[in-house]
């Protein structure tokens, strides 16, 4: 999609995104200090129409991020606390008996979970076992959920956050690669720097309460997530991501030495659907209407360190996935006729 040739309600859609993403970092800015490539990374999982994981430990404000965002674009927000003895049904939702007054009789009725929302926040996700992490997986890929066989439809537009904590991890239970690959993006939250810590224990310590404007809402996304996926990407972007991808597979012809002798497994095709798509989106975000290779390697952080497992020896060694990253950007430069 060029300017001159674009339709006109897509330009108009999409000066709408650019404008409405400034006002929405205004917003959230009235809760949140600093943080704004993260931010940005929540706004480009929300017009992109995927789910993302967010890490990082206590009191850097994973969930009161979320639940602002949600206020600021007046979606229906659901939290959802992840302990050992939660039940798929605790989620998902579950048929409770209840008396028909017409009939008086009694019969099977839907009572929904938490999970009926338009933003779930999974809170310390790895912290309930297997059975209840896979309730989301439908939810996650499909928008629906079924239960005692029939099946539920959730109502756009439908996203997912998951909290970890990368430290206290007695107790907890690794999500499977297969819910990992799910997510669009792995956020990592650091530290503030002092200036914005500052900032932050004076508004906490005062009275605060915000009042939104609502400068984008719930249609909104969904009209934004149709706008990215008529975006075009050249189709040197498009191998560029998927060489990229291919790259960090041990097995794969061409592979660099270093992912041999590290990476146990790695990512999948859904990781380059997730460097193409999510590069539109920030193409958009940025007034641009095609994708470029610099969208690709600023996305490859987020959409690849939770989709490439590290064998023995880089645990051993203190390799990281940033560092594989980091690597394989290095020697996987975009052909010289960059866009």
């Amino acid at each position: 999609m060029t300017t001159p040739s674009a339709p006109a309600d897509d330009l108009a859609t999409a000066e709408r995104l650019q404008h409405g993403y400034r006002q929405i970092l205004t917003e959230i800015r009235k809760v949140i200090v600093g943080q704004d490539e993260v931010i940005e990374q929540v706004f480009l999982t929300l017009v992109a129409g995927g789910n993302s994981l967010l890490l990082g430990v206590p009191g850097l404000a994973k969930t009161l991020l979320i639940h602002t965002v949600a206020q600021a674009l007046d979606l229906r927000f659901a939290r959802i606390q992840f302990t050992p003895d939660l039940m798929p049904s605790d989620v998902t939702g579950t048929d409770i008996v209840q008396d028909d007054p017409a009939t008086g009789q009694r019969r099977l009725a839907f009572l929904p979970g938490p999970i009926f929302a338009n933003i779930v926040l999974a809170d310390e996700i790895n912290r309930t076992p297997p059975k209840t992490q896979s309730a989301l997986l439908e939810a996650m890929q499909e928008h629906r959920v079924t239960v005692q066989g029939r099946t539920y439809e959730l109502a756009p537009p439908f996203f997912v956050f998951a909290t970890q904590n990368p430290i206290e991890l007695e107790g907890t239970y690794p999500l499977p690669e297969a819910q990992l690959d799910r997510f669009l993006f792995e956020i990592i939250l650091e530290h503030l720097p002092a200036a914005d810590e500052v900032e932050v224990v004076k508004r906490t310590t005062a009275i605060q309460a915000p009042v939104f404007s609502h400068a984008l809402t719930g249609p909104d996304l969904v009209a934004f997530q149709q706008l990215v996926r008529r975006v075009p990407a050249a189709d040197p972007v498009v191998r560029y991501a998927v060489d990229l991808v291919r790259r960090t597979r041990p097995a794969e012809d061409g592979a660099p030495d270093f992912i041999r002798k590290w990476v146990l497994y790695g990512a999948s095709v859904r990781a380059a659907q997730g460097l193409i798509l999510a590069g539109k989106a920030r193409a958009l975000i940025q007034g641009r209407y095609h994708v470029s290779y610099d969208d690709v390697r600023a996305l490859a952080h987020p959409v690849l360190r939770h989709r490439v497992l590290l064998n023995f020896h880089a645990q051993s060694e203190r390799v990281t996935t940033g560092q594989i990253v980091d690597r394989l950007l290095e020697q996987v430069a975009p052909p010289r006729s960059a866009l």
